[in-house]
């Protein structure tokens, strides 16, 4: 059973800058929580990346708006998500990565629900004025086919970061499988830090 204690850890004097990592959309609900958590800014990366109509940002502008919003709050950020055209800006310089790693088992009917709410205009989309469309969602473009071929990628790539990075070996990356309730220990992790600070 892996120990996650401490859950974070920083830089050595109270500053935090957390990179979030999974396949597509997992972070977002764990990001907000330790923006809350840790009143730090959280910086989630597909609102950046997406303008209006689903147009993509271009590469320079993108990195230079993600490097501002990390240069805002010198207490540090939540970045959520991982682009290939930041390169490795946000992994080189986080105190600590999180890599969320359920099965897809669990985390695919998750996906497919909040997708569903998206298309009913129940819940927001992942950018402003990004509009989803049953036809786009369901397609080879659409982010359920994207998550679902990418999952074994993604876990392919995180598991190689997760070798040069573990935190049980002094590193700063801790991954965490919902499903075996280490999100949860984690979380109960964070909380007992957080009340000795």
């Amino acid at each position: 059973m892996p120990n996650f204690s401490p859950a974070l850890r920083g830089d050595g004097h109270g500053n935090y800058r957390i990179h979030l990592i999974g396949n597509s959309g997992m972070s977002s609900t764990l990001g907000a929580y330790l923006s809350t958590k840790l009143n730090l800014p959280h910086i989630p990366l597909d609102e950046i990346a997406w303008k209006p109509g689903w147009q993509r940002t271009q590469d320079a502008e993108f990195r230079e708006k993600v490097r501002t919003l990390m240069a805002q709050d010198t207490r540090g950020w939540i970045v959520d998500g991982d682009y290939r055209a930041l390169g490795t800006l946000v992994p080189d310089t986080a105190t600590d990565i999180i890599w969320l790693d359920p099965p897809l088992r669990r985390y695919l009917p998750r996906l497919l629900w909040r997708t569903f709410m998206r298309l009913l205009g129940l819940r927001s989309s992942c950018a402003e004025g990004c509009v989803d469309t049953w036809e786009e969602v369901f397609s080879s473009q659409g982010i359920v086919w994207f998550c679902v071929t990418n999952h074994g990628t993604a876990r392919t790539k995180y598991a190689a970061w997760l070798t040069r990075m573990n935190v049980a070996a002094g590193g700063k990356m801790a991954r965490l499988d919902e499903s075996r309730g280490e999100l949860a220990r984690w979380k109960d992790d964070l909380e007992t830090h957080l009340q000795q600070m």
